[in-house]
């Protein structure tokens, strides 16, 4: 296999572009929204070079070697994913039992190769995440679905050399299954559903393990020419710059972020045949994008890309439990997390990968004999087997203590259940409040002044929510927000407290759920605004669950118009690095913007942690008030009527 071997300093190179997307969409996933578009170029690799290498060895040979095939990947995929899931496992027992549950069936599914389904039904949901309890081993169902490839393969290929003679036909048929797949993934995605299911699917992720094979039938890297017109050398390398600038736009592009339907309609298929391009244009010996992609920086990092992606995640989870405010050493801290991914990687390259890739009883057997030999010497041999004895024996320890332990659940927590019952609520008033919308914002409408003698002459002979007096609004303020007329839209933040926003704004249409992300609600606001239930006072609550741009907040500001007063509420959200720059960003659109209203809610809940769940992000019962009195305030204050 000499011509394979002359490429695969170039894969490496790709290998590597693939891994450090993946780290970037891990570290700040609203900025490096593409990057988890590594995954499907380690998907179209593998299904190039392993499809290749079985063509290859029936054209030659009249047979595959599946014994050795199922050695190799042995010996490269398990030893680090042991080592890896052991140690991890030791460390949730010694540091954070808070992750021990299902740690049994996570560390069995993984070593089985079916992870990838274990997530579909047992997926984190947005409470968990918030909680601390994110899992460390989230991001292997893509080696299950490797792993699953490499086990299935060897008899796909088997068949089609046996039954299909002809190479076209085996072409349409790997073709048939590839469109399947992305037909799959498209037809089963719905706007507002989980995605977990398309996601993690094998079946629905098939089609960038297809596009290699289709590939390798079509492009056999044994058989492609080394000499070349100076023309086709030229137009093979500028097709792989194309290729490559597509592929890093894609990975960048607010177009490719998960929570679009883009992505799953088509998107990842489109990534992924730009990939195959540029994976074909790597092969071919006329191009000269395999010596490109081929320096010292690369070539490390794709030949440790393997101990890369297994060891990215769990380190950024264990560091970030430990750091709880990232927000004011954002890039400190995520050099450190670099670094330490790094580090580890390369010791696990070293003293993991290799040797065990070498591995054979003889040598097993050798490293036994000197570890059991009494004298005073192969030291280095036995403390090496003392802490795989004790790494081994606390994951152990841990993975047999998983199954009674019996996770908080965070789904039934004080404020998922809050939330549910005020999400409940909003869908119940806002059909009435609709309705009473679109005929006053029609009707002839009191001034401002008479509404306040009104509001002062209340304040003495009706008090209302007189409770709330003593969380910093007057009495005639809070008769002015039993009238004022609002349209809420936010996150969770605004959903925990929806229940006291209504109490003193009863007029208040809100509609707040969990996870939202600006740019995919801005639709929301024009839907209201298409039904004439948007008010002259919109409030605005997004920001806890990702950064926007000021285009989108331009977007926005176009629906909404001039003649209505904004206010958007601020965030506390110290987890992650985005609530500086947003909050920033917000006041940079006050000044742009002259009824854009930002109500500073970070500065009160900064100094007030004892406010907030300890998460650091949701207001908690007391601070939920103050948080509602504080947003009445201001828009009573600043507000239209």
């Amino acid at each position: 296999m000499k011509t394979k071997n002359r490429f695969i300093t170039g894969y490496a190179g790709l290998r590597a572009l693939a891994v450090i997307g993946v780290i970037l969409y891990h570290l700040d996933p609203n900025r490096f929204m593409g990057g988890y578009l590594g995954v499907p170029i380690f998907l179209v690799l593998s299904g190039y070079l392993v499809t290749d290498h079985m063509f290859h060895s029936y054209e030659q040979k009249g047979s595959y070697n599946n014994k050795g095939f199922y050695l190799r990947r042995i010996k490269k995929l398990y030893p680090q994913m042991i080592t890896l899931l052991w140690v991890c496992s030791a460390y949730i027992l010694l540091f954070q039992q808070n992750l021990l549950n299902k740690l049994n069936q996570i560390v069995i599914t993984n070593l089985l190769n079916v992870y990838n389904f274990w997530q579909i039904f047992n997926g984190q949901s947005y409470f968990e995440r918030f909680a601390a309890n994110e899992s460390p081993f989230v991001h292997l169902w893509t080696m299950s679905i490797e792993g699953q490839f490499y086990i299935l393969w060897p008899l796909v290929i088997f068949l089609l050399v046996k039954f299909v003679k002809h190479k076209n036909v085996r072409f349409w048929i790997l073709t048939f299954f590839t469109l399947l797949s992305a037909i799959e993934m498209a037809a089963l995605f719905k706007p507002g559903v989980d995605t977990s299911r398309i996601y993690y699917g094998t079946d629905t992720r098939f089609f960038s393990l297809g596009l290699g094979a289709m590939l390798a039938v079509v492009w056999p890297t044994w058989k492609l020419r080394q000499e070349v017109r100076p023309q086709d050398s030229r137009l093979l390398d500028i097709v792989g710059g194309i290729s490559l600038i597509a592929i890093l736009w894609m990975a960048m592009s607010p177009l490719f972020n998960p929570v679009q339907g883009f992505v799953y309609r088509g998107g990842m298929f489109l990534f992924s045949v730009v990939t195959t391009i540029f994976v074909a244009i790597i092969a071919h010996p006329g191009s000269h994008w395999n010596k490109w992609l081929t320096n010292p920086i690369f070539k490390w990092i794709g030949s440790r890309s393997y101990g890369i992606y297994l060891w990215q995640f769990p380190i950024m989870i264990f560091f970030e439990d430990k750091v709880k405010d990232m927000a004011d050493h954002v890039v400190l801290y995520r050099l450190i997390e670099v670094a330490l991914i790094l580090i580890i990687s390369e010791l696990s390259f070293r003293y993991i990968e290799k040797p065990m890739g070498k591995i054979t009883w003889v040598k097993t057997k050798e490293f036994f004999g000197k570890v059991a030999n009494l004298q005073n010497t192969y030291l280095i041999q036995k403390a090496v087997a003392v802490l795989t004895a004790i790494v081994f024996v606390l994951g152990s320890a841990a993975i047999i203590k998983a199954p009674s332990v019996k996770a908080e659940n965070v789904n039934d927590s004080p404020l998922a259940r809050q939330i549910k019952k005020n999400r409940s609520q909003q869908l119940k008033d806002n059909k009435r409040l609709i309705k009473q919308a679109k005929k006053s914002n029609k009707g002839k409408k009191e001034s401002k002044a008479e509404i306040l003698r009104q509001a002062k002459v209340l304040a003495k002979t009706h008090p209302v929510n007189q409770e709330f007096e003593k969380y910093g609004i007057s009495q005639v303020d809070l008769q002015l927000a039993q009238k004022i007329k609002v349209t809420a839209i936010g996150d969770s933040v605004m959903a925990g407290s929806s229940q006291n926003l209504k109490q003193l704004m009863p007029n208040m249409i809100v509609d707040a759920a969990v996870s939202r992300q600006l740019a995919p609600t801005i639709a929301l606001f024009e839907q209201y605004k298409s039904q004439g239930a948007l008010n002259s006072n919109v409030l605005v609550g997004l920001g806890t669950n990702g950064p926007f741009t000021m285009k989108d907040i331009d977007h926005l500001m176009s629906i909404v118009g001039n003649k209505r007063r904004i206010f958007w509420i601020n965030i506390h959200v110290p987890s992650k690095d985005w609530q500086r720059p947003m909050n920033a960003l917000l006041q940079k659109a006050s000044q742009k913007y002259k009824n854009l209203i930002v109500i500073d809610w970070y500065d009160m809940a900064h100094q007030h942690n004892n406010w907030l769940y300890t998460d650091l992000t949701h207001p908690n019962p007391t601070g939920s008030k103050y948080y509602s009195a504080q947003i009445a305030k201001i828009i009573v204050e600043k507000g239209l009527y």
